[in-house]
């Protein structure tokens, strides 16, 4: 979708704040919720955090990423209100027991460890909306357990207009 906006440059009935407010208008209306969704896409959600991240946590966290009982997997979940909603799917590797793991502490490790390296991911983020990433807050909720073999963590983006 292209949009586009003309304005006579020398046209004095025209202010500056007249023309943000229009184009922040059409931003509004280019930035639904489809639109997240082709930006924040599954080839784009396994680019910027690949299965091999989930390994090198595990490795970090327990010397052997064999050990762990789950992998870690970003998921986009949708946007509304100026916020951009994802979530850190703990699923349930084969043989192991998701339910028998301690993944409610998860979301403060996940906040403070390189690997996951929660900054980054943010810019990344950021980078991918054309957005400076100082117009971003985010906010890890607690573990939902979904289901036996699936765990949740929800990850928040505010958009903030600074």
């Amino acid at each position: 979708m292209q949009v586009g906006i003309w304005v006579r440059l020398l046209d004095p009935v025209i202010s500056y704040v007249d023309l943000l407010e229009t184009c922040e208008k059409v931003s509004d209306r280019h930035m639904q919720p489809d639109h997240y969704q082709s930006i924040f896409s599954p080839e784009w959600l396994e680019q910027t955090f690949p299965v091999q991240r989930s390994a090198d946590f595990f490795e970090a966290l327990y010397g052997d990423a064999d050990e762990a009982a789950f992998d870690i997997k970003l998921a986009f979940d949708g946007a509304a209100s100026g916020n951009l909603y994802f979530q850190f799917q703990l699923v349930q590797r084969p043989g192991k027991c998701l339910a028998c793991n301690l993944t409610y502490g998860l979301p403060n490790v996940l906040t403070r460890h390189p690997v996951i390296n929660m900054r980054g991911l943010v810019a990344d983020i950021a980078s991918a909306l054309d957005l400076p990433v100082s117009t971003l807050t985010w906010n890890l909720g607690q573990t939902d357990p979904r289901h036996q073999e699936l765990h949740v963590i929800p990850l928040t983006i505010t958009i903030s207009a600074k």
